[in-house]
């Protein structure tokens, strides 16, 4: 018989069963179709070798007046900049205390230090920089005391604990390639001082929570979070992990973490300096207090701050309202006959969830309903317009825009909005939806790769409380395709030449790059594979003898000397049953300098009505791209 061609539709497709599926591909893992054919998707190598201090879920790159390209990284802990390589602590500090509000007790032979602070209002893992401190009279000299400690315990509304350390130079990201912890100072019975009457303390931004806790009462959350005996604040989804918003004004940066207030990073003012708050700004005006995300309008210039206070009612967090400041300012957010100041609140929802900035407007999302949020000039400055009704989206980081349009994951299907809303087909739905964990879901966000026109949706499984999956959809080819990647932040490519990503380890990557899983050290490979549904061998009626099969692989720029794949066929007897047989030959194609090594063709012995390929590799360096194989097959019968 002559050579069978085996046409393939580009996608993977779990919307159906998988004999149902036929001609179709069924499961990959880090591949992604070009011009309707599979090949693997790019590597990742680490942009620094030090990680960053707390679970990062926002990068924010630009560059400043001078060229210098930046990166702010919002964590659950910290907000840090990446300059010229290295990282830099821009959280604000909110308290600074009067000299004297607070003295130390240590116990000989331990490390803890008891901090005594008449209603500090912290929480455990705030952090706290300490100065014009004396040493207590032992190995707790000055030098271990006046410096930033990450708070260990809230004893009660007067003391706290931190962990006594030799002198470092803030706490930042101390890991390389591996785990990195300052070394202890244990204290001796020479300590027996208070840290004298001089001292001050800094209390940075409260820190905020990287897994969300399901609940509320007594016992939800983790162990020691909050103060003694206080219920879990947080409950379900409501704010539960530290989110970050930030924008850019000029080549400054408003930062805004959920929930919290407004702060600016003055670029000018040097690397080292720390973010403000707006409202602490000369000639500050009522600006808002607590924000759920802060946007600068490019076309009009206006600071805009979602699910805030109102102007009347400060310190009173409205998830509905929208404030923006005067045209050209940062500071003035009284709204008068003669600026653009003002406010809006939305009419629909319960709460404001996100907004999405496009070239022409901004799309508003509440829990319930999409609004479009357009400058209209004075003097009624921005109007907003209900767009659609029982439209939902799963998480505040879960749309992203391409020009125009936006997509976005919702609670049970995607979308997009190009001029109107529209349904995404997605043959994945039911996989993704299927296996999503409900509690983790404000992780889950949305990543745009320009350069192969595709949008990426990571979440987490349901039995991971970390993000470990993506999904994602090819514009262009109008198809889907999934994987497994742990990424917790995403930042196209633009200011920086390739796409930049985080893990829950705190490092960064710079994505599709090279041919490997950058991770590991040394890096290791990606482990790529495609598996077809199943399809019938003649017209599945009976039985048939497989012989021979031609792969169709081009290697691509695999830098291997003798890049291989493996092919498998499997043979099953009826769809569905239990009788299965699978035979994996390697296939190999490259002219190398000591002569050529070449696979022509796999031989196999396998019968069956329905047949079924995968095509992997497991090998460093080596990428490639499938076209269409050929198989031989022959009428058989059973023996």
């Amino acid at each position: 018989m002559p050579l069978t061609k085996l046409p393939m539709r580009p996608g993977i497709n779990r919307e159906v069963t998988d004999y149902t599926n036929e001609g179709g591909w069924y499961d990959c893992d880090k591949i992604r179709f070009k011009f309707g054919y599979p090949e693997v998707i790019g590597g990742w190598v680490k942009s620094l070798t030090v990680s960053l201090l707390g679970t990062c879920r926002h990068i924010q790159p630009w560059a400043d007046l001078g060229g210098d390209r930046l990166l702010g990284f919002g964590t659950h802990l910290k907000f840090l900049m990446n300059i010229g390589g290295s990282i830099t602590d821009i959280t604000p500090v909110v308290t600074t205390t009067a000299a004297g509000a607070a003295t130390f007790a240590a116990v000989d032979g331990s490390a803890t230090l008891t901090v005594t602070h008449a209603a500090h209002g912290a929480d455990k893992d705030d952090f706290v920089i300490f100065s014009d401190a004396a040493g207590l009279g032992g190995t707790v000299t000055a030098d271990v005391l006046n410096q930033e400690y990450q708070i260990q315990s809230v004893e009660s509304a007067n003391t706290y604990t931190v962990t006594a350390r030799e002198a470092a130079v803030g706490m930042l990201a101390t890991v390389v390639d591996g785990v990195s912890t300052p070394t202890e100072v244990v204290a001796n019975s020479s300590d027996t001082g208070n840290g004298g009457a001089s001292v001050v303390i800094q209390y940075l931004l409260g820190s905020g929570r990287d897994t969300t806790f399901a609940g509320t009462g007594w016992g939800a959350g983790p162990w020691g979070d909050g103060g003694w005996g206080e219920p879990d604040p947080g409950g379900l989804f409501a704010g539960s992990i530290r989110l970050w918003s930030s924008d850019n004004w000029g080549e400054d940066l408003i930062i805004n973490p959920r929930n919290g207030g407004l702060f600016l990073w003055d670029r000018s003012a040097g690397g080292t300096t720390r973010a403000t708050n707006l409202a602490d700004l000369a000639g500050a005006s009522d600006v808002p207090t607590v924000a759920k995300q802060v946007i600068v309008s490019d076309r009009s210039r206006h600071v805009i701050a979602f699910g805030c206070d109102l102007e009347i009612t400060p310190g009173v967090q409205d998830p509905l309202a929208i404030r923006f400041s005067a045209s050209e300012t940062l500071t003035n957010w009284t709204s008068t006959a003669s600026n653009t100041a003002g406010e809006l609140r939305l009419g629909s929802g319960s709460q404001f969830v996100t907004a999405v900035e496009t070239r022409q407007q901004i799309l508003v999302f509440t829990d319930t309903t999409l609004y479009t949020l357009q400058y209209l000039g004075p003097p009624f400055t921005f109007g907003i317009q209900a767009v659609a009704a029982s439209t939902t989206i799963v998480a505040p980081n879960a749309a992203v825009a391409q020009d125009d349009a936006v997509y976005w994951m919702g609670q049970q299907e995607f979308y997009v909005y190009a001029g109107t809303v529209q349904r995404l087909p997605c043959t994945l739905r039911k996989f993704v939806f299927g296996d999503l964990n409900q509690n983790q879901r404000d992780k889950i966000f949305a990543g745009l790769n320009t350069e192969h026109a595709e949008v990426w949706w990571f979440y987490p499984s349901a039995a991971s409380d970390e993000v470990d999956r993506y999904i994602v959809y090819n514009i262009l080819e109008d198809v889907w395709y999934k994987g497994t990647l742990s990424r917790t932040a995403w930042a196209d490519r633009g200011v920086f030449a390739r796409p930049l990503a985080t893990d829950p380890s705190g490092y960064i990557y710079d994505q599709e790059t090279g041919l490997n899983d950058g991770s590991e050290n040394p890096s290791v490979a990606l482990e790529p594979f495609i598996t077809s549904s199943y399809f019938d061998i003649s017209e599945g009626d009976r039985l048939a003898f497989v012989r021979r099969f031609l792969p169709d692989v081009a290697f691509l720029s695999s830098s291997d000397p003798l890049p291989a794949v493996t092919v498998t066929l499997t043979t099953s007897n009826a769809p569905m049953g239990s009788y299965e047989k699978a035979q994996a030959k390697t296939y190999r194609d490259n002219a190398s300098a000591t002569g050529t090594q070449r696979t022509e063709q796999l031989f196999y012995r396998l019968r069956g009505r329905q047949l079924k390929l995968k095509v992997e590799s497991n090998q460093r360096n080596v990428t490639w791209r499938l076209g269409s194989p050929r198989i031989d097959i022959r009428p058989d019968g059973k023996r």
